[in-house]
């Protein structure tokens, strides 16, 4: 296959995982991959996955919820220290609902299980209704901090808006669950401290440039309004006051307008819709022509979108494997360069993308 910059072959790599969602790579080349229904399993460099790892907390995997994100420490190799996100049912006041939750945990010596599973955070407040929106991508910064995304919960769009809500938010905490001493709402009364930035929608992929240190985020629009935007300390990206989409019912959203004072705008956005979800940049030898690039896993219409970047400008697009019609929801880059991508499917695979010569 060929793309602008690469000639690429496409093989499957793993199969027998339901509908896996997030995947992190370890030291060792081995994969975790997280499955929605509340499952993590090993995979190892030639493709065999393992049975699911023991000592998991209970999911709710209902509507879009489940167990969704997965991160190692920076210094997994020594402390064997991971980082999930999942969609959790709780309890308050004799009502039931769900919310989107942090933990902390250890992979077992052995490796087949967790041990010392810690919550961190839970984006309260819970919503007793509606399992949609739940964000949930782990990233790492270079200073060893965890940034953390969250949906709006879609039932009440405002929800993005108010700064003492964890919805519709990027995180940003350390390993402990602390909030660093520079996060930007830390000395507001009227804010929760852990907020990085807000107005986001549903922010299913959060990624490092490499080369610039900053933080993306991509995010769901409705009908179209799909963003990609680079992470400013206490920037309002917007939603649902502003978008360059429409409603579900083809009205207008918010104010109608697509920018306005105060809202930081996109680097790059789609309309129609690509509805992206994990993403990756790649800084690998195997694909010359691709380095500089983002990856993103796109569900609808399904494919994998390249957008080429310089700095934290986006300069260009290509859609690949737009007519294979495979939903996807994740991609990685493993340590031979080539790309690893999760598809949405009940009979879900890991796809590979490895170059021609």
């Amino acid at each position: 296959m060929r793309s602008q910059a690469a000639i690429f072959r496409l093989s499957t790599f793993a199969t027998g995982l339901e509908r896996p969602w997030g995947a992190a790579l370890l030291p060792d080349g081995r994969l975790l991959v997280t499955e929605r229904p509340g499952r993590l399993r090993m995979v190892l460099p030639d493709g065999r996955v393992s049975a699911p790892l023991a000592g998991l907390p209970p999911v709710e995997a209902r509507g879009q919820g489940g167990l969704l994100d997965v991160a190692p420490a920076p210094d997994f190799a020594r402390t064997r220290e991971i980082f999930l996100c999942y969609a959790a049912q709780v309890q308050e006041d004799g009502v039931t609902g769900a919310l989107t939750r942090l933990v902390q945990a250890k992979l077992t010596p052995e490796q087949d299980g967790l041990e010392e599973v810690t919550p961190l955070l839970d984006a309260t407040p819970m919503q007793p209704s509606g399992r949609n929106h739940f964000g949930c991508r782990i990233a790492f910064d270079g200073a060893d901090l965890l940034y953390f995304s969250t949906g709006d919960r879609y039932a009440n769009k405002q929800r993005a808006q108010r700064l003492n809500d964890l919805a519709g938010k990027i995180l940003r905490l350390t390993r402990q669950g602390r909030v660093p001493s520079d996060n930007p709402f830390l000395s507001r009364d009227d804010a929760r401290p852990e907020v990085f930035s807000y107005g986001h929608r549903n922010p299913q992929g959060l990624a490092r440039n490499p080369w610039t240190g900053s933080m993306w985020a991509s995010e769901f629009g409705a009908r179209g309004g799909d963003e990609v935007n680079v992470l400013q300390p206490g920037a309002n990206y917007g939603w649902p006051l502003v978008s360059y989409g429409l409603d579900y019912d083809n009205t207008p959203i918010g104010t109608g307008r697509t920018t306005m004072p105060g809202v930081e705008d996109p680097v790059f956005h789609w309309t129609p819709s690509v509805s992206p979800s994990g993403m990756a940049f790649y800084d690998a030898q195997a694909f010359p022509g691709w380095r500089g690039s983002l990856f993103l896993a796109a569900l609808n219409p399904p494919g994998l979108v390249r957008l080429t970047t310089q700095g934290d400008r986006v300069t260009g697009e290509e859609r690949l494997l737009f007519d294979r019609r495979i939903r996807m929801r994740h991609v990685v880059v493993a340590p031979d360069g080539a790309l690893l991508i999760l598809t949405d499917e009940s009979r879900g695979r890991i796809l590979r993308l490895s170059p021609v010569e």
